[in-house]
């Protein structure tokens, strides 16, 4: 690869710039369609697309099947889910009060033909709608969302953790919620303390829950850091742990990741800001042997700061690969592969959790027109071939690479 190309222990197999719509955001999925194709389907980081879906049946030629569009351009619907013949996909408004703002669930049997049948309402005076979310047991999906009857402290903390009973799937409700004590109106305990930095907002992000632990959900919550909430009841979520480590370092806990057999948890940050204004932005190792004291004792190697800092556009971790346990799914708790934006798409395994080691990495040249002038690598998602599928924030697309690990 030429000028600011790199790569080790993987091969680009393809690529594909979506038609020019290729700025996708962290929603990537893989359906094992009934006829046979593998589609992978992704949300985009803003308007005009809503969701486009990719036949990578053959990795080395992708092909764009179908494209649509959203209701209007003041939303955007960055992440989306897939289990099955069902495709969830949240919208988030750019501003509160505006619709529609919720998850639309679409029956994608037909990949080239989704139709939808049925629709959550998020909205309300103070809520921008449902940001991210979570399902894979085909029965809760697990949402980062604002909510109607929600009036938040600060208008940054207007998404919180909720549980949606989905086992109708046209009948979505909800069940249960939390949210950081102190960030609603009227709670009883005082207003966390802003960041002193960079002020990202007390919100959930990532909200995952495990077959293998369905009474735990793991949460990136900004700036809160990283949640461990008890599901056991889900009309009642209960805090098992919270470790927060902002400051001193610069916030906005993005993933949160657990692997069982070692009783680890990988946590990632996200780079909010261009050129490395707010570095560091890890990916971090964290003993939870003890799930009431997360103790951190490891973090992964990063782009160089001052090789990738002045590249060009966000530089810093991100997202990371989730072992979502569905089909199609590659689940490893040892290699996690995570997003830098200008960084690219790195490899790290963990077999010594204290001492991660970079094993692979892939950082494609700047696409072409792209305002950022590098790469920016913002989702990553693997399937059980070991096919890595990353994605650009801006305008470059589809990057498909085969992992020599």
């Amino acid at each position: 690869m030429a000028q600011n190309g790199a790569m080790k222990n993987m091969r680009l197999l393809s690529h594909n710039d979506l038609g020019g719509f290729g700025n996708v955001g962290e929603g990537m999925a893989i359906q094992l369609a009934r006829d046979g194709r593998r589609i992978l389907w992704l949300g985009h980081e803003s308007a005009p697309k809503n969701f486009t879906a990719v036949d990578v049946t053959d990795p080395r030629k992708p092909s764009v099947i179908l494209q649509t569009d959203l209701p209007h351009g003041d939303m955007r619907s960055n992440n989306l889910e897939l289990l099955g013949d069902l495709l969830i996909v949240p919208y988030q408004t750019s501003r509160v009060g505006l619709k529609p703002a919720g998850v639309e669930f679409f029956d994608v049997s037909d990949p080239n033909h989704p139709k939808s049948v049925a629709f959550f309402d998020a909205s309300g005076p103070h809520s921008r709608g449902v940001h991210h979310m979570w399902f894979v047991d085909g029965a809760y999906l697990h949402l980062a969302s604002g909510a109607g009857d929600f009036k938040p402290r600060n208008p940054k903390d207007d998404q919180f953790y909720r549980i949606i009973d989905v086992r109708q799937p046209t009948r979505p409700v909800e069940v249960g919620r939390w949210w950081l004590p102190g960030t609603r109106d009227g709670d009883s305990e005082p207003a966390p303390t802003r960041h002193t930095k960079i002020d990202a907002g007390f919100r959930a992000h990532n909200t995952n829950v495990y077959p293998r632990r369905p009474d735990r959900a793991w949460i990136g919550y900004l700036d809160a850091g990283a949640i461990v909430l008890d599901i056991s009841d889900m009309a009642r979520p209960k805090l098992v742990s919270r470790w927060d480590y902002h400051p001193p370092y610069p916030g906005f806990t993005h993933t949160v990741l657990p692997l069982f057999d070692p009783q680890l948890m990988i946590v990632s940050d996200e780079a909010t800001a261009v050129g490395g204004a707010d570095w560091p932005k890890l990916v971090w190792v964290v003993d939870v042997r003890d799930e009431t004291n997360p103790v951190p004792i490891a973090t992964c190697p990063i782009p160089p700061v001052g090789e990738f800092a002045g590249r060009g556009g966000r530089y810093g971790a991100h997202n990371l690969h989730e072992n979502r346990p569905v089909p199609g799914s590659f689940v490893s708790e040892t290699l996690i592969f995570g997003t830098f934006f200008n960084g690219g798409v790195r490899v790290f395994d963990v077999s010594n959790p204290f001492r991660p080691e970079e094993v692979a990495y892939c950082v494609p040249d700047a696409p072409a027109g792209s305002k950022a002038g590098a790469i920016q690598i913002n989702d990553v998602f693997v399937d059980e071939r070991r096919i890595v599928y990353a994605v650009d924030r801006l305008i470059g697309g589809l990057y498909v690479l085969e992992l020599d690990v």
